[in-house]
């Protein structure tokens, strides 16, 4: 086991200088300098002797004025020192911009994990339970759709019900525009803004179902199933005890996979609903040139990737010690 991780740490290493290399490069392909962004602003209010002064201030604090592989060792030096740079749009480091917008995503994603486990697989569970029946196939058209839909068309159409034609809830936003909410009832008011988003989210929950539901009635047409049945046990006995304890092996990997995405900001839910996570923090930089800031969310992005493999891949051990990683 030990060797087996220390040679994973080792690809997870390699592909993670190899995938900087080539971001790195593309970025810097993108038309745009980000010096001459930190100073535009100050182009009318200075002469044009001290507007090339300060351009060439900020081209020396980005390090813009060395050669492409220098910049890239700097950076990437600074990146393993925790230093993420500095954003040329909100004028502060990368690292203190980011924590926030994490919090938020952190939140949006644990809550809706919750409700996705919690409803995905008991639905999962009776599909397997109840194959072929009205139930099982009018769910497995009721998740085929919601998985066919897209994601930024779903959460348009739910807009337009529940936000405008049917004002339950807010368009957007993470709290109450003119509301000086403390406490409980700011909180209260966080969630309440929440809600839309994850519902939005769980339209997608029909691969999670239909995960389970296949791993469960490929455990139930054991051998060992049919054994457990003669013997006389109770169906639940069986099911639970017996069946969907080996049907979690594959189910593992997708729950410790959506784990781990708690800390990846969904781009497009949080874009439209204007919920301050990762994710638009990402397309705001993106749209504003602020590569910067785009590149180190990337990198953390491809990190976070690789460490879930290896996760996935140690916790199947776990829930089944038969498996043996070489």
């Amino acid at each position: 086991m030990a060797k087996y991780i220390l040679k994973r740490l080792g690809y997870i290493i390699i592909v993670f200088f190899l995938l900087s290399i080539l971001l790195f490069g593309i970025f810097k392909m993108v038309p745009g300098d980000p010096a001459r962004l930190m100073v535009e602003g100050q182009k009318q209010s200075v002469s044009p002797e001290q507007y090339e002064m300060l351009y060439q201030q900020a081209r020396v604090r980005l390090g813009l004025d060395k050669p492409i592989p220098v910049q890239y060792l700097s950076w990437m030096g600074n990146i393993l020192q925790g230093d993420f740079g500095y954003s040329t749009v909100y004028r502060i480091p990368v690292k203190e911009l980011i924590g926030p917008p994490m919090k938020n995503t952190i939140a949006l994603n644990v809550v809706y994990y919750i409700f996705l486990f919690a409803i995905g697989i008991p639905l999962g569970i009776k599909c397997a339970v109840k194959k072929d029946t009205v139930f099982d196939i009018s769910l497995q058209v009721a998740t085929m759709i919601g998985i066919s839909i897209p994601s930024f068309i779903s959460a348009l159409i739910f807009i337009y019900l529940f936000a405008i034609k049917i004002p339950i809830f807010p368009i957007s936003g993470m709290v109450t525009t003119g509301a000086n909410f403390t406490g409980f009832r700011a909180f209260l008011d966080y969630l309440y803004h929440m809600a839309l988003p994850i519902i939005v989210c769980l339209t997608g929950i029909g691969g999670l179902i239909r995960y389970v539901r296949g791993a469960l009635l490929d455990a139930l047409s054991m051998d060992y199933v049919r054994t457990a049945r003669a013997k006389g046990l109770k169906e639940k006995t069986v099911i639970y005890k017996h069946a969907f304890r080996n049907a979690m092996i594959p189910i593992t990997g997708w729950i410790v996979g959506s784990i781990v995405g708690i800390f990846g900001g969904a781009v497009i839910i949080e874009t439209l609903f204007s919920w301050k996570g990762v994710g638009k923090l990402l397309i705001d930089s993106l749209n504003q040139h602020d590569y910067t800031v785009a590149l180190s969310m990337q990198m953390f992005y491809i990190l976070l990737g690789l460490a879930a493999n290896l996760i996935t891949d140690l916790c199947y051990c776990i829930v089944d010690p038969r498996i043996k990683l070489d």
